[in-house]
């Protein structure tokens, strides 16, 4: 047989594979197999169920990867994204969601819109993210998100069995049909509310990093760092930016809410009762026993007492609301009293 590779081009394509296949395994499969091996899921954090998994597939399927990262650095302006830096243990736990669908983290490649590694936690109820997908302008005015309605269907009459989305002025089908959720929209949603950062085992000890804010991290001044604003140190204690970072997604920036999905906050008799007790208790440990709108996640472990006394008297204080100011001793004294018996019943 002739093995010059410039005559016997069966020699040179066998080479080449082999080649290549050999690289292929060294260079990326016995590397990954080591990394799985060295980096086991983090205790407790489950595996995707098989809802969650059709919601990643279809998550990856119409790009969302391209426009949201699931990365949270180990700087300070990251924070707002998470509870904590990621770690390699909290992608170990990836199933693939189909044979010819991406595996891996779905790590993103850059932050168009918000990252996703904690969402899960950032907003617990399906109503927002119903919401949000049928247009996400419903429930962020500036968003530059597309929508994405062929995910819902339009009914003449709402039937036993599905869940009807209640859209704000503006935003309902002009025909007058009832819209309701597709299977696909509550597979995705399943999945976006399966991202959730779980609790480190004591011996690994990851922080955010300090950081200075005059200059971003490529030379930015502090104004062009778009979107990362909000969760400034230098700002902590700003009532009207700290309600835009955690409040406003939900309650609008007028504060008026969204109908049948986030009540409002200007006249509320709760916001405005001489007694601020209920609302602060609301915003430390969440509420979840009001039929007409969804749940309402618990700021208390997220956020300082000076914080959430700064949220409290913003919005006590704002959009013809005329309530006093209340105190982070205040808070403190509530958040010491722990959850009322009944609460959430």
């Amino acid at each position: 047989m002739n093995f010059n590779f410039h005559t016997n081009h069966k020699v040179l394509l066998a080479a080449i594979t082999i080649g290549f296949l050999t690289l292929s395994l060294m260079i990326a499969v016995l590397p990954a197999y080591r990394l799985q091996e060295n980096n086991p899921p983090l205790p407790g954090a489950p595996s995707l169920t098989d809802t969650e998994l059709r919601g990643k597939a279809l998550y990856i399927s119409e790009g969302c990867q391209g426009c949201h990262t699931q990365q949270v650095r180990s700087n300070i302006i990251d924070k707002q994204w998470g509870d904590r830096p990621s770690v390699p243990a909290d992608y170990a736990n990836n199933v693939r969601p189909g044979v010819f669908v991406n595996t891996g983290s779905v790590l993103g490649s850059e932050r168009t819109g918000p990252d996703l590694t904690n969402i899960g936690v950032r907003q617990p109820g399906d109503t927002w993210h119903y919401l949000h997908l049928y247009n996400p302008r419903s429930v962020v005015e500036a968003s530059v998100m597309p929508a994405y309605p062929w995910l819902f269907d339009e009914v003449d009459k709402v039937l036993v069995g599905q869940e009807e989305v209640f859209l704000p002025d503006g935003f309902a089908p002009d025909n007058g049909k009832h819209v309701v959720t597709s299977e696909k929209a509550k597979d995705l949603v399943a999945y976006l509310k399966s991202l959730k950062q779980h609790k480190l085992p004591d011996y690994m000890n990851v922080e955010f990093e300090a950081y200075d804010w005059q200059v971003g991290e490529e030379g930015q001044s502090e104004d062009q760092i778009a979107g990362e604003s909000s969760s400034k140190e230098l700002l902590k204690l700003d009532g009207k930016k700290l309600y835009t970072a955690n409040c406003q997604v939900c309650h609008q920036q007028n504060g008026e809410g969204i109908p049948n999905a986030f009540p409002s906050l200007k006249g509320s008799s709760i916001v405005n009762n001489e007694d601020p007790t209920e609302l602060i208790t609301i915003v430390l440990f969440g509420f979840d026993r009001d039929n007409q709108y969804g749940t309402m996640l618990p700021f208390g472990t997220k956020l300082t007492d000076q914080e959430i006394a700064a949220i409290v008297s913003y919005e006590r204080s704002s959009w013809t609301n005329k309530a006093e100011k209340v105190t982070a001793d205040f808070v403190r004294r509530i958040r010491e009293r722990g959850i009322p018996a009944n609460w959430m019943k």
